[in-house]
């Protein structure tokens, strides 16, 4: 930013007050909005992020389990011949086939059964989703942070500068000490150190953005200019989290267990098998016999135990939901009242930076009498700076907050 020193001196008043709101507005508030959407880099990760697809994977083994259950027991077959002196009447060889085949219903009960385990490995898929929108926003949100910390970091820099051009001309006239040019270039030696080690944090933050999406991680991404705080908020409605995957999953479970009690109760029952034998003879005709096998569970320990493991798992989830459900509105809640606290934070930051812009303005008439306090001019620059750092880290914490609202309403 190059400015001429007797340009400045000869500004008349109504241009200092000008050139003072403008750069207070464009420090503070920005350009206009513009932008890849985050929807489009959420999407773009929910496809690609491994965490999701080994989810998915999973999901298709459950399905693929299905496919499992529609079969029989191998069937048994045997084979015998006699080898050595033969004897009339004797029996020569046998060949037998036997097939075992499970109570009426039980195959179907199986199939039920796996289908329950796929359903609720599907929820695992939404819940992860709704983990990656989340996590990948607030990482969207923390690259805005940093690169618009950056650049008011930029801007008040260059606002130093002009600041000490003004010292400099202050202190040949007299008006001022070299130890005001000092500070103001110490203050900018700061900020500068401040904006350097900013480039790092979004090396390091963009690498993880990247990673998120599974894609190199010096891919760049587009940030947008500004984050515009919403007028209202969005009203919760708390009776919306029964809907929340990770609530409807215990309820999954819950069928999971009962489709298991009722296989259960199927494999409890008798089993039974067919089959034929033939037998060869010596000096008799051959014979061909049907054959009809049962298994009765006489020590049926085993299924009451597995019968009464199902009650108790039942009790188990039901404990677990309400667990789980009590987790949810109490981080529902804190995630609300801290959306709400920033925009408490956010409102103030705003009043602070107009009552900044006023300050900066008196500043520059004082300039133009030749009173100005340098010192002065370093304590209203640190104040503006730490407004506008606040300003941007209150809309962060918003935007960040309400991703957080979005995974437990599902409104993303």
């Amino acid at each position: 930013m190059n400015l001429n020193l007797n340009t400045i001196i000869r500004w008349p008043r109504s241009q200092f007050r000008f050139v003072g709101i403008f750069l207070v507005t464009l420090l503070f508030f920005g350009g206009p909005s513009h932008g890849q959407e985050l929807a489009t880099y959420i999407e773009e990760a929910i496809t690609n992020n491994p965490n999701i697809q080994a989810v998915e994977k999973q999901h298709a083994i459950s399905l693929e389990k299905i496919s499992e259950t529609n079969t029989l027991p191998d069937t048994e077959i045997s084979a015998g011949y006699m080898v050595g002196t033969e004897m009339p009447m004797m029996q020569q060889g046998e060949f037998s086939v036997m097939q075992m085949l499970p109570w009426f219903g039980t195959i179907p009960a199986r199939g039920d059964y796996a289908s329950a385990l796929a359903d609720a490995d599907f929820l695992e898929i939404e819940i992860a989703k709704r983990k990656i929108a989340m996590v990948l926003s607030q990482s969207y949100y923390r690259l805005y942070q940093i690169a618009k910390k950056q650049e008011v970091l930029e801007s008040n820099i260059q606002l130093l500068q002009v600041y000490e051009r003004m010292a400099l001309t202050s202190v040949e006239v007299g008006q001022a000490s070299a130890v005001s040019v000092l500070r103001l270039q110490m203050r900018q030696n700061d900020l500068m150190e401040r904006k350097l080690v900013l480039e790092q944090d979004y090396a390091a933050e963009l690498t993880a953005f990247n990673k998120i999406m599974n894609r190199s991680e010096i891919a760049e991404i587009s940030i947008a200019d500004s984050l515009i705080m919403p007028e209202t908020d969005v009203e919760i409605d708390f009776a919306n989290l029964s809907l929340h995957p990770e609530l409807r999953k215990f309820e999954e479970l819950n069928k999971v267990v009962s489709q298991a009690d009722a296989l259960n109760k199927k494999e409890s029952a008798p089993g039974f098998g067919v089959g034929l034998e033939y037998m060869l003879y010596n000096e008799a005709p051959n014979m061909l016999m049907p054959m009809v096998s049962l298994s009765i569970p006489i020590f049926n320990k085993k299924y009451k135990s597995i019968a009464k493991q199902n009650k108790l798992q039942h009790e188990a989830l039901d404990i677990q939901k309400q667990a789980s459900e009590n987790s949810l509105i109490a981080e529902l809640q804190t995630a609300v009242r801290n959306r709400n606290a920033a925009r408490i934070s956010f409102d103030t930051q705003e009043k602070n930076l107009i009552q900044a812009q006023n300050a900066n303005e008196i500043l520059l008439k004082n300039y133009e009498t030749g009173t100005i306090d340098f010192r002065e001019v370093l304590d209203v620059q640190e104040l503006q700076l730490n407004f506008q750092i606040n300003r941007i880290e209150a809309i962060v914490a918003y935007f960040n907050q309400v991703s957080i609202i979005d995974y437990f309403t599902g409104t993303n």
